[in-house]
């Protein structure tokens, strides 16, 4: 009887460890091939949570768009099929317009200050408005600032964009820019080599590590340095998965997105100095000081459209406005 008895005790004793100590997944979705912007964050967050939980989390990451387009792994971490994405800022605005006063053009001066705006309280309103669409805004990472390339001529004003093809984002803010500026904007799903590579659009735009790891300088002749928009990235989590966490897994893994989302972006721009070089000498002609008041004057008039109506997002777009002139 005692022998059953102690049997029975080791039984339950094994079987609560088991239960204790099994391992949670987290499917982590981002559009982009290893060696980009996303995956570095991703791959980071992964070896971060997975050493500070000792293995009780572990995260499998689906890259190189293996679970669809970023509209769509949007969609999927609504619903909870995968956890968590690193996706750029341009497709949210299909489902939280508020997430266009970030992409708004010419709106930060550096990295800098683009810091203090989004990881302040202003960042934050934006990360929290997330919440009424589906997900749990964790923290913002780079993607970095946008510049023109093409492969027709030089761009050094705007008017050298007039009737230029560009590949844009699914994002209404991004081709109203380009739509502005003269361009013919093209939406079009990432990853797009081979229509730059065919002519079915003439340029696009992008960071300089899109440059370098995608290969454009193979396709693209014309680069112009118009940093007209700062492009973060919003690492987020279905917001139903989220309310099932306890307090402790939540705050381990938003510390553990922000601090790889700190460490992504110092990364990215200790690089850029020697991407830039690599694309010169890879052959790409860099206009490197263009007039980028003649860009400025062209879409100055964009807080007036409708894109930015809506009282919420307009008054958020004023106080970013003032905050960093």
């Amino acid at each position: 009887m005692k022998k059953a008895f102690f049997l029975l005790c080791a039984l339950l004793v094994f079987s609560t460890s088991h239960m204790v100590t099994a391992t949670q997944t987290v499917k982590l979705g981002v559009v982009t091939k290893p060696g980009s912007a996303q995956n570095i964050v991703a791959e980071k967050f992964k070896e971060l949570l997975e050493q500070r939980s000792n293995g009780a989390w572990v995260v499998n990451i689906f890259h190189s768009r293996s679970i669809g387009n970023e509209t769509e792994i949007l969609q999927q971490i609504q619903m909870n099929t995968i956890q968590m994405g690193v996706i750029t800022g341009g497709p949210f605005d299909t489902f939280d317009p508020i997430v266009r006063v970030i992409n708004y053009p010419f709106l930060f001066k550096d990295a800098v200050q683009a810091d203090a705006i989004l990881d302040g309280p202003l960042g934050r309103e934006i990360l929290d408005d997330l919440a009424t669409v589906g997900f749990k805004g964790l923290c913002f990472s780079e993607n970095g600032f946008r510049n023109l390339t093409n492969n027709k001529h030089p761009v050094k004003t705007a008017d050298d964009i007039k009737g230029l093809k560009i590949r844009v984002m699914a994002s209404p803010l991004h081709k109203a820019i380009w739509q502005a500026l003269g361009a013919n904007p093209t939406p079009m799903p990432w990853p797009i080599y081979t229509e730059l590579e065919q002519g079915v659009v003439d340029g696009q735009e992008n960071p300089l590590w899109v440059m370098e790891v995608y290969k454009f300088y193979e396709i693209q002749k014309y680069m112009t340095l118009t940093r007209h928009v700062y492009s973060p990235h919003i690492d987020v989590a279905s917001m139903l998965w989220w309310k099932t966490l306890t307090p402790a897994d939540q705050t381990m893994i938003q510390k553990a997105m922000q601090d790889a989302a700190v460490f992504q972006r110092k990364d990215n721009r200790d690089r850029d100095g020697a991407r830039l070089d690599l694309l010169k000498e890879k052959g790409m002609i860099v206009e490197e000081h263009p007039d980028l008041n003649s860009f400025r004057v062209k879409v100055a008039g964009l807080k007036d459209m409708e894109l930015f109506k809506e009282p919420k997002v307009h008054a958020l777009l004023l106080k970013i406005m003032a905050a960093t002139k």
